[in-house]
């Protein structure tokens, strides 16, 4: 596992030790990363279900201003914040060990909003459905911004939640990518 491309590239990422972390594949992180950018011109990440760090990192390292990287699992925080001082990112970089509702009530409190956010939570677990109407009812999402959401194949979502809507889906074996965006952005604005 490692940066695929910015400024980072190259840089060899540690995975969450156990059995409990899926890692994204390069392979569909390239994948992710053509789907939405490839690269940005600042903004701010939030990597739910951070895991090992290594979207929200990709991000950082293609663009993003900052990156807020949330996970439950302590191994998993452990995990972010060594690859986040490997691609010394501590400056732009928030990591808190939260659940994902409570982690998205505590960022609308602060009145946060983000142009990027990814969304890999566990496949046994699906919780897509209502961590994206939560997303689009405290608009937490900017104007232009984009969800990824990286799910089994065999879960359909949506073609709309509010606002947002299905601009793509990729499936990659038994890995699907599903990316939102708000329904009234127009990329010709």
């Amino acid at each position: 596992m490692r940066i695929i491309s910015g400024e980072k590239k190259g840089i060899q990422l540690k995975a969450v030790p156990g059995l409990n972390t899926r890692p994204t594949t390069d392979k569909v992180k390239e994948s992710i990363f053509n789907m939405i950018g490839p690269y940005f011109d600042g903004g701010i990440g939030l990597d739910l279900f951070a895991g090992s760090g290594s979207l929200g990192l990709e991000g950082l390292s293609r663009g993003l201003e900052k990156v807020v990287f949330i996970d439950r699992d302590r191994d998993a925080i452990h995990t972010i914040k060594s690859n986040i001082e490997r691609c010394h990112y501590i400056e732009h970089s928030e990591v808190f060990r939260n659940e994902a509702e409570r982690a998205l009530k505590a960022v609308s409190k602060r009145g946060i909003q983000f142009s990027c956010i990814f969304l890999d939570p566990p496949y046994k677990l699906q919780k897509l459905v209502s961590l994206l109407e939560k997303i689009e009812r405290d608009k937490l999402l900017t104007q232009d911004g984009i969800i990824m959401c990286e799910h089994d194949a065999e879960v359909e979502l949506p073609e709309a939640i509010g606002t947002l809507v299905c601009s793509r889906k990729e499936t990659y074996g038994t890995t699907a990518i599903t990316i939102y965006k708000h329904a009234f952005y127009d990329e010709e604005e």
